[in-house]
């Protein structure tokens, strides 16, 4: 796995995901649990610094080092 997003699209992915987490914490429906269990997919991908969708539509977001 190679990485394809860029470090600002990992900063927003990871805050955004932790933010649906922490809504579907705080969320007393059973909207709650999902919005935890779609959370946690943002954060992960920004973690790792690698999306599936990217890698299948051949897209990245990082800026290519040209010596």
């Amino acid at each position: 796995m190679k990485v394809n997003e860029g470090t600002l699209d990992r900063i927003l992915r990871v805050v955004i995901g932790m933010t649906l987490v922490g809504v579907g914490f705080w969320s007393k429906t059973w909207t709650g649990g999902f919005l935890v269990i779609i959370g946690w997919i943002p954060v992960l991908t920004g973690l790792i610094g690698w999306c599936p969708f990217y890698a299948l539509f051949g897209f990245h977001s990082y800026r290519v080092k040209r010596s």
